[in-house]
């Protein structure tokens, strides 16, 4: 079992135990411990002691820091400094076009790619798979007919939205754009609020149930 499995679910489920991560994976609870391990010496995951119930505490495993820059960041040095430059040498009103310029770009592609989804529920399923190809870890849940639940467990672009909090609110202008005006979306996780994922409520606003 390769230990990126490993860094993946953590990176998806949130912190877990060596159990829970056997049973996901398919493998001995030995296997997990011993792969853990390995990945705590190598500084990629830390463990806390939890108590669950009653009962002697046990190890829940997260992702350290350097766990999380394993995934993809976009280049996320480069892309500061380039922020960084357009906003001291152009100005607030130049970062805001080339924002703009992106996002407006990112819809018309993401349209292009998924104009033969009509209902709500397979364009979501359509802009997860865009989102997953371009390193967010994006996967959905359906909690009821008409409402769902969309999860980015990765911002490769966490740099430049932690530099400008703009690009978090044009992305969630490329999603109202591309669901369409039936659809409310409340954001209710934020990674760059320090939160794990970003976690986005949809509700149809057409369909009654």
């Amino acid at each position: 079992m390769r230990p990126n499995k490993f860094l993946q679910l953590l990176k998806t489920r949130g912190p877990l135990t060596a159990k829970e991560i056997a049973e996901e994976l398919g493998i001995t609870n030995e296997g997990a411990r011993q792969q853990l391990i390995r990945l705590s010496e190598e500084g990629l995951v830390t463990y806390i002691s939890s108590t669950k119930g009653v009962g002697r505490p046990v190890q829940v495993y997260e992702l350290t820091e350097q766990g999380n820059a394993s995934f993809p960041n976009n280049h996320a040095a480069l892309t500061v400094e380039l922020l960084d430059t357009i906003k001291e040498q152009l100005g607030q009103d130049a970062l805001e076009v080339v924002i703009s310029s992106r996002e407006a770009e990112t819809v018309k592609r993401y349209k292009a790619i998924l104009k033969d989804h009509e209902s709500l529920e397979s364009l979501i399923v359509g802009y997860t798979d865009i989102r997953t190809s371009e390193g967010y870890m994006a996967e959905f849940r359906k909690e009821q007919e008409g409402q769902y639940l969309l999860f980015e467990n990765n911002c490769p672009i966490g740099a430049a939205a932690n530099t400008c909090k703009h690009f978090c609110e044009s992305d969630m202008r490329v999603l109202k754009a591309i669901l369409g005006d039936g659809v409310s979306i409340e954001r209710m996780d934020h990674i760059a609020s320090g939160e794990r994922r970003c976690t986005y409520r949809i509700k149809s606003l057409i369909y009654q149930p």
